[in-house]
């Protein structure tokens, strides 16, 4: 349904079932297949994305490794994934400032709260709960978040 609209459909933490359902890619966090062995498994052409926590370093990695993007986080509690580590703001800024290649934010981002991740420079923001939870629905819950963002970005 996603791929009929030309949206991306990215499979979290399985790229054996990423391969299989033919997903355009898979995310893969710390505790999933490494980079490498997700690559291998999707093969050359789909996209890998890595959960990199508040690590530059790991996104350095991952990046020259060929993620497609990496992901920090978490930036605000989640109750989706149990989480250990709380990225800054300034990791996105100073991503933005040397890297090419896209950053994702990951965490408890909810349309009330993505403001300060969006304006930091994230290139995407991951979520979940926000959408799929929201009080008024999932399409409400995306037009929150398009009007946050706009906010965010000055337009």
């Amino acid at each position: 349904m996603a791929q009929s609209r030309d949206v991306a459909f990215v499979m979290n933490d399985r790229p054996d079932l990423a391969r299989e359902t033919g997903c355009d890619g898979v995310h893969v966090g710390a505790d999933d297949a490494p980079y490498e062995e997700a690559r291998g498994i999707v093969g050359p052409g789909a996209i890998v994305g890595v959960t990199c926590k508040d690590s530059y370093h790991l996104a350095m990695e991952a990046a020259e490794a060929g993620a497609d993007y990496v992901a920090f986080g978490a930036y605000f509690p989640t109750a989706t994934k149990r989480t250990t580590t709380r990225a800054p703001l300034g990791l996105l800024e100073t991503w933005q400032s040397v890297a090419t290649v896209p950053c994702v934010a990951i965490g408890g981002i909810a349309a009330e709260n993505c403001r300060p991740v969006a304006a930091a420079g994230a290139d995407f923001l991951a979520v979940s709960s926000g959408v799929w939870a929201h009080p008024d629905g999932p399409a409400e819950a995306v037009r929150a978040y398009e009007a946050a963002i706009r906010d965010a970005l000055g337009g």
